[in-house]
């Protein structure tokens, strides 16, 4: 299969979506790489380094879109792409389409079909291709809200973990799925006062054990919420319900009467955000003022870190894009019950539960021709 990889075009966007130890794997097993050029220079990876992996450098990202079987990206495609979008074009990349109609509709009149990363399941539960970059977003979160306190960055001017004699910071974690836990985490280890929500029982256990109860961890209820996000100083918004929009729980009443300065961070941003005044931010620009509070809302966090997020996410992604370039898209998908969940769009339909309820849509379940 001759595989495409196009250079990020996306606001701030600095991944990639293959390492160089991606694209040998890949020429190994016998098929093609075309890489644009520079593809990888915000990852720090020269288009040397693709060559001597086996890789095809091509200058236009038309034509590496034009000969590709296969297309894999890191996010989805924006309006500048569309035009490139194809019947008989696999697109493999992160989509989160219950957040975007446009790019929805822009896959369905293409009749491209699109596998999203994002709502691959695997064995033993979770979502494998979203948890690297969950992770990363998780321990951002923590770090850019830590540093949006600041004073010089209209905080409150509260440091995360206090010092001798001063109180810690109170940090809010809502979901504690990948990337709530690690928001919590590294929110612990720099010795906040931390409180995550959940609303599943067996979860909130394993957090206990994980965050060595050092972390308030309780069920997740509107009063509780309510109450915990007034006295915050930071709330990490990591709620995510897979394929669809993010539930909305924190208002913009709540908001209202936070502490002047307080700072929220919507990872859940991708999915449409769990605040109700989120709206998507750039690196470029990340913040806004809801009435004394700073929301930071980025829509790609990990593509801060990019050499850590492309080499993760390589890892997360190859076995997969292996198998369907050794057998094709549909029998790799007919093979995996959790590898078919990924399939959004084909053939000019919706092929996601969570996608089609998102729209009011139909939705084709996938079967053998």
């Amino acid at each position: 299969m001759l595989i495409g990889v196009p250079k990020e075009i996306k606001n701030n966007e600095y991944r990639v979506a293959i390492s160089p130890i991606g694209v040998k794997e890949l020429v190994n097993s016998g098929h093609k790489v075309v890489i644009e050029t520079n593809a990888g220079f915000g990852s720090g990876i020269s288009d040397e380094e693709y060559l001597e992996s086996g890789a095809l450098i091509e200058p236009f990202a038309e034509n590496v879109w034009v000969q590709s079987e296969l297309i894999l990206k890191v996010k989805e495609p924006i309006e500048s792409e569309y035009r490139f979008l194809r019947p008989d074009l696999i697109l493999f990349t992160y989509l989160h389409l219950a957040a975007s109609r446009a790019c929805t509709d822009a896959l369905l009149k293409s009749r491209t079909t699109a596998i999203a990363y994002e709502t691959i399941t695997g064995e033993k539960g979770g979502l494998p291709l979203l948890a690297p970059m969950s992770e990363v977003a998780g321990r951002l979160a923590t770090q850019v809200g830590a540093e949006t306190l600041m004073a010089p960055r209209g905080g409150r001017g509260v440091l995360l973990g206090g010092v001798t004699g001063v109180q810690p910071a109170k940090v809010v974690v809502l979901g504690g799925g990948v990337a709530g836990l690690n928001a919590a985490q590294i929110a612990v280890g720099m010795q906040a006062d931390v409180i995550i929500f959940d609303k599943n029982l067996n979860r909130l256990r394993d957090l206990e054990q994980l965050l060595d109860a050092r972390a308030d961890v309780r069920f997740a209820n509107d009063k509780d919420i309510e109450e915990a996000v007034a006295e915050a100083d930071l709330v990490i918004g990591a709620v995510l319900v897979p394929g669809s929009k993010a539930p909305k729980l924190v208002t913009n009443n709540m908001v209202a009467g936070m502490k002047s300065g307080s700072v929220l961070v919507d990872i859940s941003i991708d999915q449409g955000g769990c605040f109700e005044d989120s709206r998507p931010t750039t690196h470029a620009e990340p913040t806004y003022r809801v009435h004394n509070s700073i929301f930071y809302c980025v829509a790609n966090m990990p593509g801060a870190v990019p050499n850590t997020s492309t080499y993760a996410l390589t890892n997360a992604t190859l076995p997969y894009l292996l198998r369907i370039a050794k057998v094709g898209w549909e029998e790799a998908l007919l093979s995996d019950s959790h590898l078919a969940l990924g399939l959004n769009t084909h053939n000019g339909e919706i092929y996601c539960k969570a996608v089609g309820e998102a729209f009011g849509l139909p939705v084709r379940e996938l079967v053998r021709r």
